[in-house]
C-alpha cells in the first residue's frame, strides 16, 4: 500500500497550525510537526545543542541549559550564513525523524508540516504538497501579534523564507487563509476529499 503524505507548508503565520488541528480533529490524521523534532534535535545534552554552544559560546544556553531561541533567533534572522550553519545542523536530523514516521505509522495517510519544506529539500518526503497562504499584510500582523515582534523582526523571519508566490507555484493545494476560518477549513475539506476519491 502506497502511503498518502501531505506535504504542509507555508510561510510563517499563515496559518499551518490551524490546517494541521484540523486535519487531526476532523480526518485523525497522524501529524508529525518539523518544528517539534527542531526542538528535540536542540535538546539538552544533544550532540547538536553542544555544536551551538560552541560556535556562539555559553550565553547562547539559558541558566537551566537549554537553548535561548530568542538569542539564537536574533543571530541566525540577522545572518544568512549563520542561519545556513544552524539549518545544515538541524535539517538532516528533521528528515530523518520523518524517514522513521513513514515506516513506522500504519496510517494510510500522514500529515507532515514542514514550514521550510522546499528550503530544506524535504519535497522528496512527500506525495503531495499543501501550501497555506494569505496576504503579506496579513502575514506580518500575525507574526507581529503572535510572537510579540516588532515590525524590523517580523519582517527578517518572512524574509529568511522562500517568498510565498514561490511555494504557490510548486503547490499541489493552495489554501488560502485571507478570509475566514471557515473558509479556510472548507477548503481543507474539499482538498482532502478530492483526493481520496480520485
Amino acid at each position: 500500500m502506497t502511503k498518502r503524505i501531505i506535504g504542509l507548508t507555508g510561510g510563517i503565520a499563515t496559518g499551518k497550525t490551524t490546517v494541521a488541528n484540523y486535519l487531526a480533529s476532523a480526518y485523525h490524521l497522524p501529524i508529525f510537526d518539523a518544528d517539534i523534532y527542531a526542538r528535540d534535535a536542540v535538546s539538552i545534552g544533544s550532540p547538536i545543542l553542544k555544536a551551538i554552544a560552541q560556535r556562539y559560546g555559553e550565553q547562547i544556553l539559558l541558566s537551566d541549559g537549554n537553548l535561548n531561541r530568542q538569542q539564537l533567533g536574533e543571530i541566525i534572522f540577522q545572518n544568512q550564513q549563520e542561519r545556513q550553519w544552524v539549518e545544515d545542523l538541524i535539517h538532516p536530523y528533521v528528515s530523518n525523524c520523518f524517514l522513521q514516521a513513514i515506516t513506522t505509522s500504519s496510517a494510510a495517510t500522514l500529515v507532515f508540516v514542514i514550514p521550510l519544506l522546499f528550503e530544506a529539500q524535504m519535497t522528496h518526503l512527500v506525495t503531495e504538497i499543501w501550501v497555506v497562504s494569505c496576504s503579506e499584510t496579513q502575514q506580518l500582523q500575525r507574526l507581529i501579534q503572535r510572537n510579540h515582534l516588532n515590525q524590523v523582526q517580523a519582517q527578517a523571519r518572512i524574509q529568511s523564507q522562500l517568498p510565498l508566490t514561490k511555494k504557490i507555484a510548486r503547490a499541489d493545494v493552495v489554501l488560502d487563509n485571507s478570509s475566514t476560518p471557515e473558509s479556510l477549513l472548507l477548503q481543507v475539506d474539499i482538498a482532502f476529499k478530492k483526493a481520496t476519491t480520485l
